[in-house]
């Protein structure tokens, strides 16, 4: 049964291809820019544009699985071509964001519930895999170590319990292979809740250099993101950090009990991504400074 993949240009969905091309399953690659994909020859690939419904129609044929992103523009045409194609389970890309009281009032969950509630009203099998922060969203302070070695935060104390991008791919792949897992709504996490400090101290030990952490408004910070994202996602943002400063983040064990294997540490993530934090051999590297600040912190972006 072909599975379809959509948003393979993504570290998640690129996974996902390779775990099944490896397992011998008949997969097809989706992409609002499939020629930009770096896959092996041997993967079919397709055009598929969640924001354009013309393009459903070809990137679904045949297709019996798919993997999906959340996206709430035109999720009932989807699920209409889905259907008419034969799509027998769709497995969502959700967010932990849909879990917490008020998620109908916040931007970021409200975007991924439209989706989740879409799906519920549908026919389709559906499996929700609801990840929190990502470990790779840290990667959103890589031009500022690598130009300043300092990281500024509004929140130095917010916690979360970043969860490596692999093991949402190796979760998705589960729940894709084996049908008893399928139907169910997955709560998936990293291995323990980490400080921002604690995650920016793994990322000084994984290259070598010395971070700073500063401190810096909820104002400051939101203006330094205005340029990134809409003022109402940087709201929802700063409320989450708000609430987890001093408070522990979620951890379950939903990575374990789909994959049996236990879900990757963040230092792990570092260490895999390090060079991404160091800067260029052909610049003079800032003066290194000590880590400053303690307590808990998030890594930055709350939803997938």
């Amino acid at each position: 049964m072909t599975v379809l993949v959509t948003g393979s240009r993504g570290t998640i969905g690129s996974t996902l291809v390779s775990l099944l091309r490896a397992a011998g399953t008949p997969v097809r690659a989706a992409s609002a820019a499939p020629e930009k994909l770096d896959l092996p020859p041997d993967v079919e690939t397709v055009r598929l544009d969640l924001d354009d419904p013309a393009t459903f129609p070809a990137a679904l044929a045949g297709a019996r699985q798919v993997f999906l992103y959340a996206n709430p523009a035109h999720i009932d045409a989807f699920l209409a071509d889905a259907k008419a194609a034969g799509v027998e389970h769709i497995v969502l890309l959700s967010s932990s964001s849909v879990l917490y009281a008020g998620a109908e009032d916040n931007p970021i969950a409200r975007h991924h519930l439209a989706v989740e509630q879409a799906l519920k009203a549908s026919d389709i099998d559906a499996t929700l895999l609801r990840p929190g922060a990502f470990a790779g969203n840290a990667a959103g302070w890589a031009w500022s170590i690598k130009s300043t070695g300092t990281v500024a935060l509004p929140y130095p104390g917010t916690q979360a319990s970043p969860i490596h991008e692999a093991d949402v791919a190796d979760a998705a792949y589960a729940v894709l292979a084996e049908p008893r897992l399928r139907g169910a709504a997955y709560h998936l996490t990293g291995p323990e809740s980490l400080t921002a400090t604690e995650q920016i101290a793994a990322l000084a030990a994984a290259t070598g250099r010395e971070i700073a952490v500063e401190t810096v408004s909820p104002e400051a910070w939101k203006e330094s993101m205005a340029a990134y994202m809409d003022a109402q996602i940087a709201d929802a943002l700063l409320a989450y950090f708000a609430s987890y400063d001093g408070r522990p983040d979620h951890v379950t064990r939903g990575v374990e009990e789909l994959t049996a294997h236990p879900s990757r540490t963040f230092a792990a993530w570092a260490a895999e991504n390090a060079e991404s934090f160091r800067p260029s051999p052909s610049r003079t590297p800032p003066r290194p400074v000590q880590i400053r600040g303690s307590g808990p912190a998030s890594n930055g972006i709350l939803a997938s």
